[in-house]
C-alpha cells in the first residue's frame, strides 16, 4: 500500500469516526430533549467543553492572539453557529431523528448555493441540477403533503441554512484565522446567551444526565468546521 493510499484510508477512517460521534451526540440530544429545554442542554454542553478546549489551547504553541483577523466574518459565523445549535437541538428534541437528518442533509446543497455570494465561486449547470435533484429528494422523503409540518421542521431548516453559512465562512477565512478563534467565539456566545436564558428554563439534572451532556461537547462549534 502506497503512502497516499494509507493517507486516504486514514482520512476515511477518521471521517467515519467523526460521523459516528456526531450520530451518537444527536441521539443523546434526542434523549435529553424529552426532559430539558434546548437552552439548558446547549449551556451545559458548552460549559463541560471548556476543560477539553483548555487542554487544546495549552498544546497550541503558535505565537498569536485570540483577536480575529476578520472580525465581521467571525461575528457572522459565531451567530450562525449559535443559531445552528438552537435549531438543531430543538429539532432533535421534538422530531424523529430520520426527519431531522433528512432536512439537515440539505446543508451541502445550501453550501453550494452560498459559495456563490460568499466565496465568489461559479456553479455550473450540472451542479445546479444536482442541487435541484437533492432538494426534490428532501421533499420526497419528507412528503409535506402528508406530514404535519411544524416548528421543529422549521427549526431544522434554519439549522441547515445557518450551518451551511458557518461552513462556507470557515472556508473563506479558515486560512487566516486560528482554529482556536473559530472554536472559542461560538462557545463563548453560546455560554453567554444560553446562560442568560437558563434561569427561565432550568430543570435539575442528575449526575448521569450531566455525564450524557459531557459526552457531546459543544456540538455546534465542532460541526461548524465541516
Amino acid at each position: 500500500m502506497t503512502a497516499q493510499s494509507k493517507s486516504n484510508l486514514r482520512g476515511a477512517l477518521f471521517a467515519l469516526l467523526a460521523f459516528g460521534l456526531f450520530a451518537t451526540h444527536d441521539v443523546i440530544v434526542k434523549v435529553l430533549g424529552a426532559s430539558y429545554g434546548t437552552f439548558q442542554i446547549l449551556f451545559f454542553s458548552v460549559l463541560l467543553s471548556f476543560p477539553l478546549v483548555t487542554l487544546m489551547l495549552m498544546r497550541d504553541r503558535s505565537e498569536a492572539t485570540l483577536i480575529p483577523v476578520h472580525p465581521w466574518w467571525t461575528a457572522l459565523r459565531t451567530a450562525a453557529a449559535m443559531v445552528t445549535g438552537l435549531g438543531a437541538f430543538y429539532a432533535f428534541s421534538v422530531l424523529p431523528l430520520a426527519q431531522v437528518y433528512t432536512i439537515l442533509f440539505a446543508m451541502p446543497l445550501l453550501i453550494t448555493v452560498l459559495s456563490i455570494p460568499v466565496l465568489g465561486e461559479r456553479v455550473g449547470l450540472h451542479r445546479w441540477a444536482a442541487v435541484a435533484a437533492g432538494l426534490v429528494g428532501v421533499l420526497v422523503v419528507l412528503r409535506p403533503a402528508e406530514a404535519q409540518l411544524g416548528l421543529g421542521h422549521a427549526a431544522a431548516l434554519v439549522a441547515a441554512f445557518s450551518g451551511a453559512l458557518a461552513s462556507v465562512i470557515v472556508r473563506k477565512i479558515g486560512k487566516d484565522e486560528r482554529s482556536a478563534v473559530l472554536m472559542l467565539y461560538p462557545m463563548m456566545a453560546n455560554f453567554v446567551v444560553m446562560g442568560a436564558a437558563l434561569p427561565f428554563v432550568y430543570q435539575p439534572m442528575p449526575v448521569e444526565h450531566l455525564g450524557l451532556v459531557g459526552a457531546c461537547p459543544c456540538w455546534p462549534s465542532w460541526r461548524g468546521f465541516a
